[in-house]
């Protein structure tokens, strides 16, 4: 029975399209596994990020990538010495395709629990279909999600806590997970932001999400109230993972992932090309007051 649900699941997900032209397929290179601070460990592709956070009761991943990352996960958890069958918490950012696309193959595979926020619950539920700005063309194979997440939920698993923070905008029910870890004497904050781009967004009078503009406000308010060592995100391009790798090898005393400046840099970037695109629509629509 096992076996069969994941051939059809497997079918549900080619026929959702999952990796759709040469953009996503170079996101998704494989790339070796490693280990960042602590318990934390580094499992995706080149760009598209995933996370396993170990712990004595069972281990917790933040995010699957698309559907072809899951084999590609699989094998990095394993190359790590641990077993999929050990996860027993699956944790999502946001329910775009890159990121959610292989969860319904992953909860099956490991047998975890998936837990997300209402909002997000809803799209996953849906296979990402009828997102405000893509609509359907982004789907993936449906999820459930089996505990609801509220705002600032701790989730908790062996001695190991996230906070779970609401930063909507680039979705309705995009989350920034944040935790500690140690490292030597020291105790690090960590967060994995949630994407924070509006890309080509209405952020003016959007009548598929009305609060965008809001939501993105105190997004940006909220993830610079933040103190934050360690600096991971959904994307590796959003904090420079590529580099950070290829400085650990010129530098292996030293853990580049640990960039409070770089955080900071990149909150500061994001929020103000946010005001620039709002400035540049308002600008178009001349009877919004500003």
């Amino acid at each position: 029975m096992r076996a069969l649900l994941l051939i059809l699941i497997a079918f549900a997900v080619q026929g959702a399209g999952q990796i759709r032209n040469d953009f996503e397929r170079n996101m998704n290179k494989p790339i070796e596994p490693f280990k960042i601070v602590d318990n934390i460990y580094y499992v995706g592709a080149s760009d598209v990020a995933v996370y396993l956070i170990t712990t004595e009761k069972g281990h917790i991943i933040l995010d699957a990538g698309f559907a072809e990352t899951v084999p590609m996960v699989e094998a990095n958890v394993k190359k790590l010495g641990f077993e999929l069958s050990d996860v027993k918490i699956l944790l999502n950012n946001h329910a775009h395709s890159d990121h959610a696309g292989g969860l319904a193959l992953l909860k099956e595979k490991s047998g975890a629990k998936l837990y997300a926020p209402k909002k997000q619950a809803k799209q996953l539920r849906r296979g990402g279909k009828q997102d405000f700005a893509w609509g359907d063309k982004l789907d993936f194979a449906p999820v459930e999600v089996d505990k609801r997440v509220r705002r600032d939920d701790k989730i908790r698993l062996g001695d190991v806590t996230i906070n779970a923070m609401f930063t909507p905008g680039h979705t309705k029910g995009c989350t920034t997970y944040t935790t500690t870890a140690n490292h030597g004497d020291e105790r690090y904050q960590v967060a994995f932001v949630c994407s924070i781009s509006a890309l080509d967004y209405n952020l003016i009078d959007n009548k598929n999400y009305g609060s965008i503009r809001k939501d993105f406000e105190e997004t940006f308010s909220v993830l610079r109230s933040l103190k934050v060592d360690v600096f991971l995100a959904s994307h590796g391009v959003f904090f420079k993972l590529k580099e950070k790798l290829e400085a650990w090898k010129e530098d292996p005393e030293t853990n580049p992932f640990v960039d409070r400046v770089g955080y900071r840099k990149f909150v500061t970037r994001m929020e103000a090309a946010f005001k620039k695109k709002l400035a540049a629509q308002k600008e178009t629509k001349p009877n919004i007051k500003r």
